[in-house]
């Protein structure tokens, strides 16, 4: 299988409150995903990355504070956190896919993409303390090994 690469924002203030839940009901935080919201997955291949490309990029966007304020479902049973503000995030989606239009969100299958803090793939009962507040200063790359597992390739900071 090849290997992906990621966009994220990590939340590591959120880490605390959901790690437990993500370790045993999302598939990535198994393999070394933090907690995050997803700017592009899957993003181009590892051996294709313009790390100066994405600096540029990225930085265009203005760093921007926000909380996880809401606990919701996805139809499929998915249990995730809302971020507020999140049109920020889906700012940063829509510019990062403007400059690489070959690597839609998701690959495509979502009609709307909505930013998201996945707690849990599976319809369970969670309870949080509300609202988690962060900031989004950089934007990390994340790089899956041949073993499956992923790791921070590369920080790049927001703009000012």
């Amino acid at each position: 299988m090849p290997r992906r690469t990621a966009l994220i924002v990590a939340v590591p203030e959120a880490e605390r409150a959901v790690g437990a839940y993500r370790l045993e009901h999302d598939w990535s935080a198994g393999v070394g995903v933090p907690a995050h919201i997803t700017v592009l997955f899957p993003f181009v291949p590892p051996e294709a990355v313009d790390e100066a490309a994405i600096e540029a990029v990225v930085a265009q966007v203005p760093a921007f504070g926000f909380a996880l304020a809401a606990l919701e479902r996805f139809p499929d049973g998915t249990v995730w956190l809302r971020p507020d503000p999140s049109e920020p995030f889906a700012a940063l989606t829509r510019t990062v896919w403007e400059r690489w239009p070959d690597h839609p969100p998701y690959e495509g299958v979502h009609d709307e993409v909505i930013p998201h803090l996945t707690v849990s793939e599976e319809p369970i009962d969670v309870a949080v303390e509300l609202p988690i507040h962060a900031r989004a200063s950089h934007v990390t790359l994340i790089e899956e090994d041949e073993d499956g597992r992923w790791h921070e390739r590369a920080r790049f900071p927001l703009g000012g």
